[in-house]
């Protein structure tokens, strides 16, 4: 019996070939996030030439590095690692620096930055 001029036998070969795909798509897509994972982990740990190239790699598969250095603090974008006291009240609420970069994969935030804020003396 043929559904829509389709063959059972065809029919499962489909299925399948659709099967095997969306397990090896599952596979890679867990991959891809075990190591950027790693890459995140060993950035923390290098010198600054290995930290540019590893953020290089990242960023040409998607990944950018997320530094907030001049922008208003957000704690919904932003984890507070710490203050820096200034007479400037024009800069206060803005992040002063990032101590530890944050991480996107398109979009998605992976792992918020961590940042000094400065606050009023």
């Amino acid at each position: 019996m043929s559904v829509n001029g389709t063959e059972p036998a065809d029919l499962a070969s489909d299925h399948g070939v659709e099967t095997i795909a969306d397990e090896l798509l599952d596979q890679a897509l867990a991959e891809r996030r075990a190591l950027v994972q790693l890459c995140m982990y060993a950035l923390d740990r290098a010198s600054a030439g290995v930290v540019q190239r590893i953020e290089e790699g990242l960023s040409s598969i998607g990944v950018v590095a997320v530094r907030a250095d001049g922008e208003r603090f957000d704690p919904s974008q932003h984890e507070a690692g710490g203050t820096m006291p200034t007479d400037d009240l024009s800069l206060q609420g803005l992040v002063a620096e990032t101590e530890v970069p944050g991480f996107c994969d398109r979009g998605r935030v992976l792992r918020a930055p961590v940042v000094t804020v400065y606050t009023a003396r």
